[in-house]
């Protein structure tokens, strides 16, 4: 009788102590479900000698909402310009997160998803049956509002992904925690930095730009009486936040203004691409699934197949977690059997993909449900660290997705193509 396959804790506590991280990040990679269900069942809080995870709903609820306790202090050392980000429930984080969620009005949803749908039939239109669906569509339809709503103009597209490409996989994979080698980890350093260098000029070129055209806008305003017809003048993200008049005791001058618009497109571009593509390659490998999301994207009410997109992402996150590191000793689950101490300047991964397939917040949760209670998904973090763009990311998100979907006998020709942790590329096809 061949002996019982060892289950994953048991392999992981028979791993060498300098290697368990190493296989946890296999397995991560390869069973996240099952392997997380196991922690689940059997420990909750696996301590490792680099990290420590945790698995249940209720324990990353816990540590995602104490910022100051479980900061985001490994953000600090890959970010520029003091951006909100990297602040943990301060002052500039809550002011600047507060102005740029004002900014992003969610009025503006319903003409935001409607840009998102012209682009991408436009691309989808162009492509005659063939794409790749990373570079050539989920990353431009994002970059392209990035542009045209967002407002950082005057740049090629194509170098706004690769500025947001490269901040993303130096500040949330390349960290401590993650598998690589010195020559991996200094060529991603090495790429951040010259891009991060190209887009503080870029970002400085085009505050002057708008500075100079608000400028105009005001002293031409008392003429426009005398022409014909009003001509409307440019409304962005970036054009609203110069227009804007603030108090200097509210610290948000034109250093400020630059900072929130590298943020915009650092925190989109990449994260939506990986988003929508997992989704698509989702729902394309099971037929059944497809059927019943092409029926719902023909509908003009898209809250059935947004519904159906969220729950796909339950089972393809972008991440299977979020990372935070101890300012202090903490108790996690105190007065539990999984009650651990957690010792100050210890990194911890918060696994909210774990969380999300925990019975204690989804009923039936190996099970496929659109629809689900929306506010136990993580789709977006959780807590004051929540997106920024959560709103405009509810609508664009499904949209780029509604549109492939939409597209006769679509059919995918291989997989998707990772580069390390992010999408490289994505062959799709259909009748053109």
């Amino acid at each position: 009788m061949a002996p019982k396959p060892m289950s994953y804790l048991d392999r992981v506590d028979n791993e060498p102590a300098e290697s368990r991280l190493k296989l946890v990040r296999e397995i991560m990679a390869g069973e996240p479900l099952a392997f997380f269900q196991e922690l689940r069942d059997r420990r909750p809080i696996l301590v490792l000698p680099e990290c420590v995870l945790v698995a249940l709903f209720d324990d990353v609820i816990e540590l995602l909402n104490m910022p100051k306790v479980f900061t985001v202090r490994l953000y600090e050392p890959k970010m520029a310009n003091s951006y909100l980000m990297m602040h943990d429930d301060d002052a500039l984080h809550y002011r600047e997160k507060s102005i740029m969620q004002g900014l992003l009005n969610r009025d503006d949803l319903p003409q935001v998803r409607k840009m998102v749908a012209d682009i991408g039939r436009d691309i989808l239109e162009k492509a005659s049956g063939k794409i790749d669906a990373v570079g050539e569509y989920c990353r431009m339809v994002p970059a392209t509002i990035v542009r045209d709503y967002f407002g950082l103009i005057g740049m090629h597209r194509k170098d706004l992904m690769e500025w947001s490409y490269w901040a993303q996989v130096d500040t949330f994979y390349n960290q401590p925690f993650d598998i690589a080698t010195p020559e991996e980890r200094r060529r991603i350093e090495e790429s951040h930095a010259a891009s991060g260098e190209k887009l503080g000029k870029y970002i400085t070129a085009l505050i002057v730009t708008k500075a100079l055209t608000a400028k105009l806008e005001w002293l031409l305003a008392p003429f426009r009486k005398m022409w014909r017809r009003d001509k409307r003048v440019a409304d962005d993200i970036v054009t609203r936040m110069m227009r804007t008049k603030f108090p200097d005791s509210v610290n948000f001058d034109l250093q400020r203004v630059g900072a929130n618009a590298g943020g915009l497109l650092i925190g989109t571009i990449e994260t939506t691409a990986q988003a929508t593509v997992q989704t698509i390659q989702f729902l394309l490998e099971r037929p059944e699934l497809l059927e019943q999301a092409r029926n719902a994207a023909k509908s003009e009410d898209t809250s059935t197949f947004d519904g159906i997109v969220w729950e796909a992402l339950r089972f393809v996150p972008i991440s299977p977690y979020m990372f935070r590191q101890t300012s202090q000793e903490y108790t996690l689950a105190k007065g539990t059997e999984r009650e651990t101490v957690i010792p100050a300047s210890t990194n911890v991964l918060a696994l909210t993909q774990s969380a999300m397939f925990d019975a204690k917040a989804f009923e039936s949760p190996e099970e496929f449900q659109a629809g689900r209670n929306w506010y136990h998904y993580f789709t977006f973090g959780y807590g004051s660290h929540e997106c920024l763009g959560k709103y405009v990311g509810m609508v664009m998100i499904p949209e780029i997705v509604r549109q492939v979907v939409l597209l006769p006998e679509l059919r995918a020709e291989g997989k998707i193509v990772y580069d390390g942790h992010m999408p490289k590329s994505y062959a799709l096809a259909w009748r053109g």
